[in-house]
């Protein structure tokens, strides 16, 4: 995490959940959920830009965001949250779809002798 937003040019950024909790909490005061915000959470999400075929693994993946969320940005945003079904299918879903992409995204290994 904190080598990607190193590289990014993000100044001292956190290097444990810890640390992202308590830089998330110093933002709180300034951030908004305004209408522009609320539209673009509701056009991600319920009208992807993507093709219709990668649109299952998207939802997933959107689903998994919203789950990672504080519950106080959800609420703001008025993005549903329903924890059983978060903890029972989105959250593996997640992992499962994460996985592959890595898999799928992996250097090619030399095979050659």
């Amino acid at each position: 995490m904190a080598r990607i937003a190193t590289a990014l040019g993000v100044p001292d950024p956190p290097v444990d959940r810890a640390g992202l909790a308590e830089r998330l909490a110093a933002y709180r005061g300034e951030l908004r959920a305004t209408p522009e915000a609320r539209s673009t959470a509701r056009f991600l999400l319920l009208h992807p830009p993507v093709p219709l075929l990668a649109r299952l693994p998207y939802g997933a993946l959107a689903a998994n965001s919203v789950s990672l969320l504080p519950v106080w940005a959800s609420r703001a945003l008025w993005l549903p949250r329903v924890p059983p079904a978060e903890s029972i299918c989105v959250h593996p879903l997640g992992t499962a779809l994460t996985t592959t992409i890595r898999w799928a995204l992996a250097p090619a290994r030399d095979t050659t002798p």
